[in-house]
């Protein structure tokens, strides 16, 4: 029974010491630069131009597009 007690304690020291280690990681001055051009990524791509027209043979209702037949 006491070596499943230590394995437990050990399996905690050893989950809290691996999460310590990605936090100081993920803050380390070396990887904000990546973090950065990684958060603003999305901001990159070009922006679609929506003139609020459906396109040909869709009907529009509310923010939806229904295709007519």
């Amino acid at each position: 029974m006491a070596l499943f007690t230590f394995l437990g304690s050990a399996t905690t020291v050893l989950a809290f010491v691996v999460f310590v280690g990605i936090v100081f990681w993920a803050y380390s001055s070396r990887r904000r630069e990546a973090f950065d051009e990684a958060a603003n990524a999305p901001f990159a791509l070009p922006d679609d131009v929506y003139d609020g027209s459906a396109p040909s043979g869709h009907k529009m209702n509310g923010n939806r597009a229904e295709r007519r037949s």
